[in-house]
């Protein structure tokens, strides 16, 4: 169990941004830092390098994969596909109880962004993607999903810097609600990957200042 611990903790690094993109990973550092064997490093650094995290260079060691643009820009295309097939399930599925959590969700997206709270409109953000997973009932899409998330998520885009991209998300996230709420697949499905496609151009073209490694803006 300790192992499995000290592997999440390791994972959760690079996921948060802690460990940054192109870091070289030390075993002896990450040994200590993890509390890990010499041997379960090894192994962390193999599984994190399935995962598409890391990076093993022969004479070079590991290092953190970094995430280009363009990478950045399949990556939320791919997710564009899966999340509109994982809010198309959610609304085949959705009960009184799920269309509660998900106003509940919106409220605070909104409250926030309201606020000018824009850390915490993007984490309300992130909790009201998470609860359409969950609602989803689909176990292969969700693991694909958190698989391409990972690998993103030390790299947030500061589309809220766009003119009207605040009010933009905001009313892409209340289509997609609506429509999950309302049990209307083929427009949750719609809603939801026209909104990911939306923020896959906004990258694509360039956003102002480009990526932003210490702040995340909202999606």
């Amino acid at each position: 169990m300790a192992v499995t611990s000290s592997y999440d903790a390791l994972r959760e690094a690079i996921v948060r941004g802690d460990i940054g993109p192109d870091a070289r990973l030390i075993e002896s550092d990450l040994s200590t830092t993890f509390d890990m064997s010499r041997g379960a490093v090894r192994t962390a650094l193999i599984r994190l390098e399935q995962d598409g995290l890391v990076v093993r260079e022969p004479h070079r060691g590991a290092r953190v994969r970094r995430v280009g643009d363009e990478e950045a820009v399949e990556i939320l295309q791919a997710r564009a596909v899966l999340e509109g097939l994982a809010v198309r399930q959610a609304a085949e599925r959705i009960d009184a109880a799920g269309v509660a959590r998900l106003r509940e969700c919106l409220h605070r997206h909104r409250e926030l962004l309201e606020r000018g709270d824009l850390l915490g409109a993007s984490d309300a953000n992130g909790d009201l993607h998470a609860a359409l997973l969950d609602l989803s009932g689909h176990p292969t899409v969700v693991r694909l999903i958190r698989s391409l998330n990972a690998q993103t998520v030390r790299y947030q885009y500061r589309t809220i810097l766009i003119p009207g991209r605040p009010a933009a998300s905001l009313a892409e996230h209340a289509a997609i609600v609506d429509a999950v709420s309302a049990g209307d697949a083929a427009a949750a499905e719609a809603a939801m990957r026209g909104h990911l496609f939306n923020v896959a151009e906004a990258v694509r073209l360039g956003l102002p200042g480009g990526i932003d490694t210490a702040s995340r803006g909202v999606l």
